[in-house]
């Protein structure tokens, strides 16, 4: 009797385990064909997506690759060849560059244009920072005038900028050097094209006036991006004045000193337009940049191979110089 109860409980059991299963498998069914079925409408969307959006980025890649890749590529094969501006050209593999590390005229360059860089950039970064803060609040009257002031000398390029600059303080007809003149600020009128010190002078003030407004904007969108409710509970466990610059600003705002740096930075090393115009080099080869001496040499001289090879060269340590930037300024983690 034991036994027969034992097992019609098995076989009771059995077929409720079956029915359950059967049951299971009947609700499953029709999701599983149901994926199955949308599987490639939702591909084919996906791809679809995939190609509008390299519509729209097809016309930037074309600009890059016809307008950087390619002539960067050109540069590399002429650096090459014995590459005059007028005649046959001659394969002469890595002669130019080593020509370079015996040419003492581009290595005094490549150094004022440090020089230049080391000077330029801090007093951008700090200027643009004081500006940024007194134009942060929106709401003080007269801001909005002051902003577009500040950013107004940004519109025009370095060629038109040192233009104005070279007239204004022409030695006969200038505007400042009559003001400086007749205000008794200096006895006679700024001779800078004859002085390293005052060329160099000159150039520094219009680079700054040039591009503060800029970098007042980048420095501004970063200020604005952090939050009052950070500064507020700052304040209240003490942190004010330095503190809260050391502790709360600038690290909030890393990023933004990166790029302000890194466009400062290389914007500097590539100085051309204001020495070309303003001092032209002068006195005596003295405020020659970098990128002056690749002029001369490819366009003066007629070395266009000599040239691609010094081109090659800054290319490199532009790219060293802003690497070593973003690895300075990660984060804790190692991130940018």
């Amino acid at each position: 009797m034991n036994t027969l109860i034992k097992h019609s409980a098995v076989m009771a059991v059995g077929r409720m385990l079956t029915e359950a299963s059967g049951m299971f498998a009947k609700t499953q069914q029709p999701q599983l064909q149901f994926t199955h079925q949308t599987a490639l409408p939702v591909f084919r969307k996906n791809n679809r997506k995939g190609y509008l959006g390299f519509l729209f980025i097809l016309p930037v890649l074309v600009i890059v690759v016809f307008f950087f890749i390619t002539p960067l590529i050109m540069t590399a094969w002429m650096s090459f060849f014995k590459w005059p501006m007028f005649g046959k050209t001659k394969f002469i593999g890595w002669i130019n560059y080593t020509n370079i590390f015996q040419d003492d005229v581009f290595w005094h360059a490549l150094k004022f244009t440090f020089i230049y860089a080391i000077i330029m950039t801090p007093l951008i970064f700090i200027f643009s920072m004081i500006l940024a803060s007194l134009v942060k609040d929106s709401h003080k009257p007269g801001v909005s005038l002051f902003r577009s002031v500040y950013f107004l000398p940004t519109v025009i390029g370095f060629g038109t900028a040192s233009i104005l600059w070279k007239w204004l303080l022409d030695v006969r007809f200038g505007l400042l050097n009559h003001l400086a003149v007749s205000l008794h600020l200096v006895d006679s009128p700024i001779m800078y094209q004859d002085s390293l010190s005052q060329g160099f002078m000159v150039v520094v003030s219009m680079v700054l006036w040039k591009t503060l407004g800029f970098n007042m904007i980048l420095l501004l969108v970063g200020l604005q991006g952090i939050s009052k409710d950070i500064y507020q509970a700052a304040q209240v466990d003490g942190a004010v004045g330095w503190r809260r610059l050391r502790y709360i600003t600038l690290p909030l705002m890393r990023r933004t000193f990166m790029l302000t740096l890194i466009l400062s930075v290389s914007g500097s090393l590539l100085a051309f337009d204001q020495f070309y115009i303003i001092t032209n080099g002068g006195p005596m080869d003295q405020t020659i940049t970098s990128v002056f001496y690749i002029y001369n040499n490819s366009f003066i001289n007629g070395r266009l191979g000599y040239g691609a090879a010094l081109s090659i060269i800054q290319l490199f340590i532009l790219m060293v110089i802003s690497v070593l930037q973003i690895w300075l300024l990660r984060d804790k983690e190692g991130r940018a």
